[in-house]
């Protein structure tokens, strides 16, 4: 069964918004928001560092219910609160069906979901000691012990922890998943996770938010060129 989505939008209610010149509003993607409509399996988030991505991501899970600092809705460990305030004029537009189950994994702040997992004796409901893993490993596990059907995904960066085949298989578990229901919302910078078929991708930069597609962006378009070209831009990067 293919997904008919949780959330269908994404709506910034402008009114509520003091300034458009104080942060986060000034982040061109958010000072050109009204509505945003998201992919029913699959959403991608894409652009350079700054460009309000993670900024996006973080808000949206937020109003699906998540922790800031990521994990199942049931954890709540803020080490370092550090969210902005864009959730409080951020409105999510739900489909009348509810996710069964989800996960809201950022990569900055794993540290810390690791961490109420250590501390809060999840090891009897099954859960392994994310602390005595590797980056890569703790997250590849999450994605294959504790993601399941019909469940909502928001993911930050996720390849900041995994190696080109740990991505390809992440991007295995997506496939899998999005069949059993399941709908992804990422922000990310590989352009292994982002080439998911049939994706909605989303550029972010200084002129604002647009679609896009996965061979238009600049991700893929360097990773082509440099792999395809590897000595003349070394060359050319190298003097």
């Amino acid at each position: 069964m293919i997904s008919k989505g949780f959330i269908r939008e994404l709506v910034l209610r402008r009114d509520e918004v003091n300034s458009f010149d104080e942060y986060p509003y000034n982040i061109p993607a958010v000072r050109q928001l009204d509505h945003l409509p998201l992919h029913p399996s699959v959403t991608y988030f894409v652009g350079e560092n700054g460009s309000g991505k993670s900024t996006f991501i973080e808000a949206m899970a937020i109003l699906a219910g998540f922790n800031p600092e990521g994990g199942t809705k049931n954890f709540n460990q803020q080490l370092r609160p550090s969210e902005s305030q864009l959730y409080e004029q951020l409105q999510l537009i739900r489909n009348p069906k509810r996710e069964k189950t989800g996960f809201f994994l950022r990569a900055e702040t794993m540290f810390n979901v690791a961490t109420e997992v250590e501390q809060g004796d999840y090891a009897q409901y099954g859960w392994a000691n994310l602390h005595v893993q590797s980056h890569g490993e703790a997250f590849l596990w999450l994605m294959q012990e504790r993601f399941g059907s019909n469940g909502l995904y928001i993911l930050d960066e996720p390849e900041s922890a995994l190696s080109p085949q740990r991505q390809l298989a992440a991007l295995r578990i997506i496939h899998e998943l999005v069949k059993q229901g399941s709908q992804f919302i990422i922000a990310t910078h590989s352009p292994i996770l982002m080439a998911y078929p049939d994706a909605l991708l989303y550029w972010l930069d200084g002129d604002g938010l647009r679609k896009t597609t996965y061979m238009e962006t600049e991700h893929y378009q360097i990773s082509r060129d440099f792999l395809n070209n590897t000595e003349l831009m070394l060359k050319h990067l190298l003097g």
